[in-house]
């Protein structure tokens, strides 16, 4: 590379050095600075690319390079899928506008009428609503089962399987799966999968390298990290990635919009440092929870007190995450539901919302919204009982979290 050549030099600063720490690469991989030089990566806010003539416009549509139309692809949400690829440890990533968008672009681009898919009862009840009602409709046929229970993964399985899906920890009540040996299930079977790594964000934990061939993200609640954008993605080998879900994701349009990307590819540069912040809290906040009289147990997989605690530190960097669920002591569902409502209602600094992943502590009932949706007997089966409550930790200081959590605990 010659030292007078500028553009040479633009183009070599997005070259990154191997063997980089995943903290660097959250905040340096990108695409290449345009002509300006811009030290933060520049929002691309344009439908479509002008072309320099017929003959390579032709190339580009065919081929799918570069860049042409903004269904198809954009700068800013390229840089956004590099560096959450470059996270993961994947050879590359795929965009979609929300994270249940991701899993629909997974299905459809894998599956058919008449495929089989193997998952988890615990995971997020609009996923179980995908995969087992709108799915259904089509001819895809799912399984759930225990999240836990390897026996029961293996039981489930059928010559049609073609997909193992996992979310660990899952939501609310944070149970964890064992990524490697679901891996090793999925691959014996000639099956693939994925796992929904939402909760703890590559900052804690990377699926693909215990084994899952795909990672699903709802971007929207850790990477993004301060609640302002709907985001998803899957990251994963090429084969997959290009040649599988981007021509479907070109075809149907759930494209990531270009400032939802600068948003998340923003948020992801302290990614690491909110993640330990946050979980250093969380745990501090589930041994409160743990030691109060009007709590009846506690889920967090930084407890001791969790099943999967060991499971938990070896998979997820030694930290339980951000999320704490909590079920509130009560003699029967009316009365747990009442509680949970007090304690929910009390709080003066928590938000009560839906989200999580936020800089801001965000306190829920699942049993009224993640799983408001599904019937009693499918709660029941997920575990997801009148009195649990979910807080998703956020930085605030944590004596005012527990103040906050005890103006409602100290009435039940």
């Amino acid at each position: 590379m010659s030292d007078h050549d500028p553009e040479a030099a633009r183009i070599a600063r997005a070259r990154l050095p191997d063997g980089l720490r995943p903290e660097t690469l959250a905040v340096r991989t990108a695409m290449a600075p345009s002509q300006h030089g811009e030290n933060s990566e520049a929002l691309f806010l344009s439908t479509a690319f002008v072309q320099p003539d017929s003959e390579t416009s032709a190339r580009r549509f065919a081929n799918n390079e570069d860049f042409t139309y903004g269904r198809t692809s954009n700068p800013t949400t390229r840089s956004f899928e590099a560096r959450l690829a470059a996270m993961e440890g994947a050879e590359a990533a795929i965009a979609t506008s929300t994270g249940m968008s991701a899993i629909l672009l997974l299905v459809m681009g894998l599956l058919k009428a008449g495929d089989h898919v193997v998952c988890s009862r615990s995971v997020f009840g609009s996923t179980i609503g995908l995969l087992g009602k709108e799915f259904g409709k089509f001819g895809v046929e799912t399984t759930f089962v225990s999240q836990t229970d390897l026996a029961e993964w293996r039981a489930a399985l059928k010559p049609t399987t073609k997909l193992l899906f996992a979310e660990t920890p899952t939501n609310p009540l944070t149970e964890v799966c064992d990524i490697a040996a679901l891996a090793e299930i999925a691959h014996a079977h000639g099956a693939l999968l994925t796992v929904d790594n939402t909760f703890c964000s590559p900052a804690l934990q990377r699926p693909l390298a215990l084994g899952a061939d795909l990672v699903m993200h709802a971007a929207t609640k850790y990477l993004d990290g301060q609640g302002r954008v709907m985001a998803g993605a899957l990251a994963g080998p090429k084969k997959l990635i290009v040649d599988v879900f981007g021509p479907t994701l070109r075809t149907v349009g759930m494209t990531l919009a270009p400032f939802n990307a600068w948003v998340v590819l923003k948020g992801m540069e302290t990614l690491n440092l909110r993640m330990k912040a946050q979980s250093e809290a969380a745990l501090a906040v589930a041994r409160w929870l743990e030691a109060h009289p009007a709590v009846s147990r506690v889920h967090y997989p930084g407890l001791p007190s969790h099943p999967q605690h060991a499971l938990a530190m070896a998979q997820q960097s030694g930290l339980g995450g951000a999320v704490v669920s909590f079920d509130v002591k009560a003699d029967s569902p009316e009365a747990a539901r009442a509680a949970a409502f007090r304690v929910i209602d009390s709080t003066r600094v928590l938000s009560i919302a839906t989200n999580l992943g936020d800089t801001k502590s965000i306190i829920t009932h699942p049993a009224t919204t993640s799983h408001g949706r599904l019937t009693e007997a499918q709660r029941q089966a997920a575990g997801i009982g009148q009195g649990l409550v979910r807080l998703a930790v956020g930085l605030e200081h944590v004596d005012d979290i527990t103040d906050d959590l005890q103006r409602g605990l100290g009435l039940c």
